[in-house]
This record gives structure tokens, sequence and C-alpha cells, in this order.
């Protein structure tokens, strides 16, 4: 089967923290999975180099936007190849493989009873002297008179236009901000709501989150959108008239997941468009400020271009991760970023904590007390203990061979259950319930050494001894097979070790096999780099 794997796409005007790997990481873990099932996999996804924040911030700091977005596209790929992020396709919005895609999908969708002209208030900074985008006007809610976005009130959840904020401002230079009257291209989505209620009606297995998002936006009346805008940096409006004019960043960002996975299939010479019918599957990741874009906007660019495109199949949408008990905040410097926590951290000590713990189904909060003992705990006392326990006992005593012998039908059947069970729940995208099903058969498997205390029956009865350690190494095998998803470094150290297969079944380690002397699966952090890290996070 073809699988799609859509992560969202990250804004490249700033550094990624911990916050958006949570959001992202799930993706990469439905990705692996589906390679070792065999199926054909499109994990795509790229930087979001268009739109007024990168201008902006190019504008502050002397350089172009193209620059800008270059610097921090550079750093994703560099953060997302240290955490083990295996994309086959990793674009950016401003490539001509983009740009190119989305002018054709426009000009299809313009010849379409969706799209229309309509004459529009533009928000301009004259401060700035630069039009803005929704998101860059701030001033008070008309429905509860809260700060808000001129897209969203994130207090009450009201989608907003900025003309209707009270005393709307421009986020950046903080002036009153002006509105001027100009003609766009406007997509009708209220003429798409017989078909969205539908497409809703028919993904009753979507996360709490994305339903009752979706349900929401559709109760309070859908509302046609605006498609291009007065911009400087983005992708030319392909009709004539519209020569100075950009379209409009959410309109065409979407659509990348279209243009890597188009790009993907030439390169791989395949059939672009079996991807996308319904023999295929596609999954959507990311957080749940992005729930709108991927179950309304997405799908109504995909009907206004009335390609038979396929919509999204299921959305992956997490809650928020909190630090240290307070909201990340990019601005007041809260935030653990990426770059940092990559450079002084195991990989996949990363990986285990934000999907164990992470914001799966509901908003959580990373600690570094919990971060440390959640890897000397699970990670080191668990898994790297079974591990090298196991191992470094067939090297010493054994001469570095497995032993002949027999697992119990019980751990077998416990084997056979886990490739199951844990296969089921990572479909549906229940990593963390996976993940901890894994751990409990770590956990089992260390129970099983101590109760059967191969270290004396080695002397005392040494065809029992041979079954315990030929038990324990069949399941090392197959928990380094189950764990590949979620935590790759450490697996394919093992797998390696024990020249496992690169499939989702069963392994099996033969008797006397030669192990060579084993490593060290994971290192103990020390607890004092907890305090170390809360002042580095307070003096950023």
């Amino acid at each position: 089967m073809k699988i799609l794997i859509g992560s969202a796409w990250p804004y490249a005007n700033g550094s990624l923290h911990i916050g958006h790997l949570a959001a992202l990481l799930p993706a990469d873990v439905i990705a692996r999975y589906y390679r070792l099932k065999g199926d054909s996999v499109y994990f795509v996804s790229g930087s979001d180099c268009h739109g007024t924040p990168v201008a902006i911030l190019a504008k502050q700091e002397g350089k172009s936007p193209e620059e800008i977005s270059r610097v921090y596209h550079d750093e994703f790929c560099e953060c997302f190849e240290k955490l083990g992020f295996s994309f086959d396709r990793y674009g950016k919005t401003s490539s001509d493989e983009h740009k190119n895609f989305v002018k054709e999908f426009h000009k299809t969708m313009y010849e379409s009873n969706y799209i229309y002209e309509k004459e529009a208030p533009q928000s301009f900074c004259e401060g700035c002297s630069t039009a803005l985008s929704d998101r860059f006007v701030l001033g008070k809610c008309p429905v509860c008179g809260e700060n808000a976005r001129g897209d969203q009130c994130d207090a009450c959840g009201t989608v907003l236009d900025p003309e209707n904020l009270i005393e709307p401002i421009c986020s950046i230079c903080k002036d009153p901000i002006v509105f001027k009257k100009t003609n766009h291209l406007f997509i009708a989505i209220s003429k798409m709501e017989d078909k969205l209620i539908s497409y809703l009606k028919a993904h009753p297995n979507w996360r709490k989150n994305a339903i009752s998002f979706t349900r929401r936006y559709i109760d309070e009346g859908l509302r046609d959108r605006a498609i291009t805008r007065d911009l400087d940096w983005g992708i030319d409006v392909p009709k004539a008239g519209y020569e100075g004019k950009k379209i409009y960043i959410w309109a065409e960002n979407v659509l990348g997941y279209l243009s890597m996975s188009k790009a993907l299939a030439e390169e791989r010479g395949e059939n672009f468009f079996e991807l996308w019918n319904d023999d295929s599957l596609h999954y959507y990741v990311h957080g749940k400020d992005n729930i709108p874009f991927h179950t309304i906007i997405l799908p109504s660019l995909l009907i206004a271009n009335g390609g038979d495109w396929k919509l999204p199949d299921v959305i992956v949408s997490s809650e928020f991760l909190t630090l240290e008990g307070r909201k990340i905040s990019t601005s007041k410097n809260w935030a653990i970023w990426i770059k940092d926590i990559a450079e002084r951290y195991d990989p996949d000590s990363i990986r285990y904590f934000l999907i164990a713990n992470g914001p799966e189904k509901r908003d959580t909060d990373f600690t570094w007390r919990e971060f440390v003992n959640s890897h000397n705990g699970e990670l080191l006392g668990a898994y790297g203990n079974f591990v090298n326990r196991t191992l470094a006992f067939i090297y010493k005593y054994l001469d570095g061979i497995v032993p002949s012998g027999v697992i119990s039908f019980e751990i077998l059947q416990k084997i056979e259950g886990l490739y199951s069970c844990v296969g089921k729940l990572i479909e549906k995208g229940d990593l963390k319930e996976a993940i901890d099903n894994i751990f409990e058969f770590v956990r089992y498997g260390n129970k099983y050494f101590d109760t059967e205390r191969p270290w004396e029956t080695r002397q005392s009865n040494i065809i029992a001894c041979e079954n315990t350690i030929f038990s324990c190494v069949q399941m090392i095998a197959n928990i380094a097979l189950l764990l590949e998803p979620f935590l790759p470094f450490s697996s394919e150290k093992i797998k390696s070790l024990l020249r496992l297969n690169n499939l989702w079944k069963i392994q099996c380690v033969p008797s006397g096999f030669i192990i060579p002397e084993p490593e060290i699966l994971f290192k103990r952090i020390d607890k004092k780099v907890i305090e170390e890290e809360l002042l580095r996070l307070k003096h950023i």
C-alpha cells in the first residue's frame, strides 16, 4: 500500500523548540513503522519560507527573505537529522518544484465555481511600510474583549478577520494599522459546507481535538477566505491583473504535501496520482493549532481544484507542551531549542520522553527532572539494563556464543501479541500506549532474568541456564525491532550486533551466533544537569 505521511511545515523565521518537536515526532514513528511493514512510504515535509514573518525579520536584519529562510531551513535539516527523522523528501516552499506545482494547481482552481474576485480591506502598517498577514495584526477580540490576533482569538477560539479587531495595531512596531481597499481572489468555503460536514462525519475516529475544532469551525459558519495578498515575498498569483500580488501563505503551504510527494514520485519513477487515490492511506501530523488548516483549508483547496484528490484520512493532532509549568514563549526566551538539546543529549532519550510523556491527547509539561529520571529509570535502568546484563553474561560466561535453548510458549506468545498490538496502536496514532506496552515487556524480561537466576543455574543446571539466556536474547532482538520506529539509534546498535532483518515480524537469533563484546546501550545522566539546565533556561 502507498502511505503518505505529511508532517507540518515549520516557519523558517526562527529556531525550532521542543513544542514543535513533540507535535512532529509522531510522523517519523509512523513512517518508520510502515517501512518495516514493507509499504511504500512517502514521508514529506519542508520549511515554510514565505509570508510576513520571514519578510519582516529579513528587513530587521538587513537581509533578503531568501537568505533568512535559507539559514533556518538549513538549521531545521540539521536538527531533524540529529534526531533521526527519516524524511523521504524535506523541501521548502521557496523551491521551484513547490512554486511551479502551486501555480499550476491554482490556475486550475481559478477556473472552478469556488473562486471569485472581491474588493476587500488589506491590513497595512505605515510604520513598517508593508502589508501585513492577518496573524501580524493585534487587537481586542470583538466577541470576548481579550487580546487577539487578526486571524483568531486564542481566548475564546473565535475565527476573526483583522478588520473586526478593536484598536488593531501592528505586532512588530505597535503602530496603529490602516486598511486599504484592494481586489483579491477568494475561495468560497461556504459553498462546501455540505461536503465538509459529510467529510467530518466520515472520520469519527479522529482525535477529539480534531473533531471538536473542526465541528466548531463549521457550526460557527464557514466563511470565504482571501487566497491572495499584497505582499512582496511569496508565490506570484498566476492570473492576469494580479501582478505584484502573491498567493496567501495558507493557500500554498499546505499544498507542499502534494508538491513534495510529486517530486518524490518522479524521483522514484512512480505514478504520483496513484498516491492520491482511494487505495492509499494519508496521515497528517501537527499540533492542535494547525487543525483547521488540515481539516478545513486543505480539503477546501483540494475540492476547489476539482482534481478528485484524496482528502486527509488520519489527523494526528497533538495538544500543547508546556515547559517547567509555563507556556513556551519564544519572545520571552522561555523555550528549549532543538538545536541545543540535540547537541547535549542522546536523541533516543529525547524521542522517548516526548513520546512516552508527550502531549498526545492532553497538554503535558516538560521538566528537566522528569526528563533525567525518564532516561535513567526507563532507558538505562530497564531497557539498557536488560540488554547489557544478557549480552555481558553471554560474552563473559558462554564464550560470546548464543547457547542452544528453547524459548517458552508464554514468551513467544507475548512477542507475537506485541507485534499485532503495537502495530495497531501505531496505525491509530496511539504512540504513548504503544511504547508503554513495549516497556512493560522490557520489565517482564528483567523480572524473568531475575527469577530464572542464570548466574546460579550456569553451575547447577546448565540446560535451564541456556534456556534462560536463549530466551532473553530472543526477547532483546524483538524489543529492538518493536522499538525501531520510536528509538532508531539504540535499535540500530542491537540490530547490527545481532544481524537482525528490517521487517515487522518475529526475529530469531540462532544458537551458535557469536556476539562481539557488547557496548553500553545508554549512559547515566548525572542529576546535577537538572540544576544546570534550569539555570541555563532562566538566563537565556
